[in-house]
């Protein structure tokens, strides 16, 4: 049996170790006020005493979380509902999150204005402050053991047995989740709207360490329960929270981030069928999108497409679209859905190449003249619905919305449709075949599931959604081009990015792979600063997540449970059962 004491890991009484979280939380927060650096080349203006600029908000921000944790930790009137969990560990991550953002935001000015001679005292107080709070978080007293890995855990890990919350009334839980909404609608307007890789970096530490830190202490799990009582309202006011978005916008630029975010979202839910719930590794998925995107690019009135004097309507050209990937989809699997695992993928990756290939030659020389080889299809008019042409801004409520913010919104409209396809797929019979199929073929197929059939409607479902994504696709960026089906590149769309967004954000999951969606476009986007690095930092943080959380930033419960000891499948220690007499019921006899 392992001796366990009860201490810190950094020696010092109670009582400092309280002070230092606290003080030292609201120091941080009071740093941000402070001129951090002499001149105003560093992105941010950090020069200003008296009010916060660039990254000196998330500094604030940080040190204002570590401070009401503190508080709420320690037993304060109003705020115990904050640390349900009732441990040390969001103090520990929320000061590291102050710690970590500004200690980047010192050494970037270091490194970017040529030494340390660039800070002014209030940078040095920032650093030192930021500090504090770690060295108090570390010194709380907690469970320790010769382990060291297990003494970390107790500082980051959320405990077990958290005490069940007081029932809630129905409508104080919704609203609850309109709250939650709303922060969370202000906190990706933040990210997105950051107008330089130092800022977005910073924003991510933050975020990382806030969200990590309430997983911990157990808020997270209570606001799923919430979620799972108040399903369709939840997910109501993530649409809602989705259409308010362009109005919070006053730059095109970030509503055309937006419109690609939902796009490769809309493809990765699709993928998702695949891979997630049906367990089908498909590497050539990109292709779907293609054919959607080609499709309409030929019927939607281009004057360089080679089908002349077609000019179908958007409706009927995202359903050519749309039908076109799915025949795709159904002439590729039909002959190759009863292979299995990487003979699967490599058939599939093939199938990616070939396409690429194909309408890279399909230019009236090296074959037949439909796609116009390397030059693709240009000049693709812009969409008109019900009388509104989509590439014109339109002022609606005092507010102007541009070209991009138009078609952000019609994608919302289309990934209300996808996610009402996939939930219902996912909940229905065919939707537990795939499970089955996915977990078990050889099972499954023995309890009478055609897991040839089954694995068919998989991939053309997820097929037709990914060439409806591509008939909008093609309009937004006004041509169709061989170019980015592929697939890895540098930047989306690729299958490669696609399977990623899938399998970080959460295999089987509706949220999950627009989340990874999210994440992986924006963050080529904003790291721009670091050029060649950017796929290096993104391979680092990919390792690390499939190291410490494999089942993905949203996870799956099934899948959670596979990846981490929960102790569920532990065989029962029967030997007290042996001592007991047998006793044979009259029903049993």
């Amino acid at each position: 049996m392992t001796d366990t004491t009860t201490r810190g890991l950094i020696p010092l009484p109670l009582a400092a170790a309280r002070a230092l979280l606290l003080a030292g939380g609201i120091a941080t927060a009071a740093s941000a006020f402070l001129a951090w650096t002499w001149t105003s080349e560093f992105p941010g203006d950090l020069t200003i005493s008296g009010y916060p600029g660039g990254l000196q908000w998330l500094t604030l921000i940080a040190g204002v979380l570590t401070a009401v944790f503190a508080l709420a930790s320690y037993g304060v009137r109003g705020l115990g509902w904050l640390v349900p969990a009732r441990n040390n560990a969001p103090l520990v991550l929320t000061a590291l999150g102050g710690f970590g953002a500004t200690w980047y935001t010192v050494i970037s000015i270091a490194a970017e204005l040529g030494g340390l001679a660039n800070l002014e005292p209030g940078g040095w107080v920032a650093a030192i402050a930021s500090l504090l709070p770690v060295i108090g978080a570390f010194a709380l007293p907690e469970p320790h053991t010769a382990d060291t890995k297990e003494n970390l855990k107790a500082y980051l890990a959320k405990p077990d047995g958290i005490p069940a919350p007081q029932p809630l009334s129905p409508w104080l839980e919704r609203a609850v989740v309109t709250v939650v909404t709303i922060i969370g609608l202000a906190v990706f307007t933040y990210g997105i709207d950051t107008e330089y890789g130092e800022l977005f970096v910073g924003y991510l530490i933050v975020v990382v360490f806030a969200v990590w830190a309430l997983h911990t202490a157990g808020l997270i799990d209570r606001f799923s329960g919430i979620v799972a009582r108040n399903r369709s309202f939840t997910l109501a006011m993530g649409f809602a929270a989705a259409i308010a978005f362009p109005f919070t916008q006053t730059d095109d630029h970030y509503a055309n981030i937006g419109v690609n975010i939902l796009i490769f979202g809309t493809v990765a839910l699709g993928l998702n069928i695949v891979v997630g719930l049906a367990g089908l590794l498909d590497l050539g998925y990109v292709a779907f999108l293609g054919v959607g995107a080609y499709t309409a690019a030929l019927v939607s009135g281009s004057e360089f497409s080679t089908i002349s004097g077609v000019h179908f309507p958007f409706w009927l050209a995202a359903l050519t679209g749309a039908a076109a990937s799915l025949i795709f989809g159904v002439l590729i699997g039909a002959p190759t859905l009863r292979l299995r695992g990487d003979y699967l993928a490599i058939v599939t990756l093939g199938f990616g190449e070939i396409f690429r290939i194909a309408v890279n030659n399909m230019d009236g020389e090296s074959g037949p003249d439909i796609t116009n080889g390397p030059n693709g299809i240009p000049s693709i008019p812009d969409l008109k619905l019900f009388g509104f042409n989509l590439g014109e801004a339109h002022d609606v409520g005092g507010f102007t919305l541009g070209r991009f913010a138009n078609y952000y919104l019609l994608m919302v409209l289309i990934m209300a449709i996808v996610v009402l396809v996939y939930t219902r797929a996912a909940d229905s019979r065919i939707g537990r075949s795939w499970i089955a199929i996915r977990e078990d073929e050889t099972a499954a197929t023995a309890m009478g599931i055609n897991g040839f059939r089954v694995k068919l409607i998989a991939f053309a479902l997820g097929a037709a959604l990914a060439g409806l994504a591509g008939t909008v696709s093609a309009h937004v960026t006004y041509s169709v081009v061989p170019t980015p089906y592929q697939f890895a590149g540098s930047t989306p769309p690729n299958s490669a990015f696609l399977l990623a967004a899938v399998v970080l954000g959460g295999m089987g999951t509706v949220a999950g792979p627009i989340l990874g969606a999210a994440l992986l476009y924006l963050l080529p986007e904003k790291l721009v600063f670091l050029q060649d690095k950017s796929l290096l930092a993104f391979g680092i943080a990919l390792i690390l997540l499939m190291r410490f959380r494999p089942e993905g930033i949203i996870a799956n419960r099934r899948r959670q449970l596979e990846f981490h000891e929960t102790g569920q499948l532990d065989v029962p220690d029967t030997t007290t059962l042996t001592d007991q007499p047998a006793t044979v019921t009259k029903a049993g006899a």
